[in-house]
């Protein structure tokens, strides 16, 4: 499969963690947000700019398998990458490692779907976006 990465370093804040110390399930959502985000910005398609042409990408499918505990102050390395599809839709994978440790402490995807204004499912991959595909330097899985 053809695919863009991107990595970038997060330091894991008090409010991040749970009454154990460790990091909230929930937390990692975000951590794959900020992947997104990151990524998104990088190779020229930004939250932004999905915004400004009226792109609505809203996720219909999350799943994320823990590894290790992630305490506060551990550093994380979050890669993030999208694949290329055929389909009307946004594929992502997700690795968290804790730096801070040494070890794989999480793995993630999630799906997105294109849809109208009126939140309605769109079959076809938008043209602009189609565009912005078609001009990446995609590796090869």
């Amino acid at each position: 499969m053809k695919y863009i990465e991107n990595e970038i370093y997060l330091n894991v804040r008090f409010s991040e963690v749970d009454s154990l110390g460790i990091v909230w399930h929930g937390n990692y959502l975000k951590f794959f947000e900020d992947g997104r985000e990151s990524l998104g910005l990088i190779y020229g398609m930004s939250y932004q700019e999905l915004y400004d042409k009226r792109l609505v990408v809203p996720i219909v499918d999350t799943q994320i398998s823990f590894k290790s505990v992630v305490k506060f102050g551990d550093k994380l390395k979050l890669v993030t990458r999208f694949y290329k599809q055929k389909a009307a839709k946004l594929h992502y994978k997700y690795w968290v490692y804790n730096e801070t440790t040494g070890q794989l402490s999480a793995t993630g995807s999630t799906t997105q779907v294109f849809v109208n204004e009126e939140l309605e499912l769109q079959l076809f991959t938008p043209e602009v976006f189609e565009e912005w595909k078609n001009s990446l330097d995609w590796k090869e899985e």
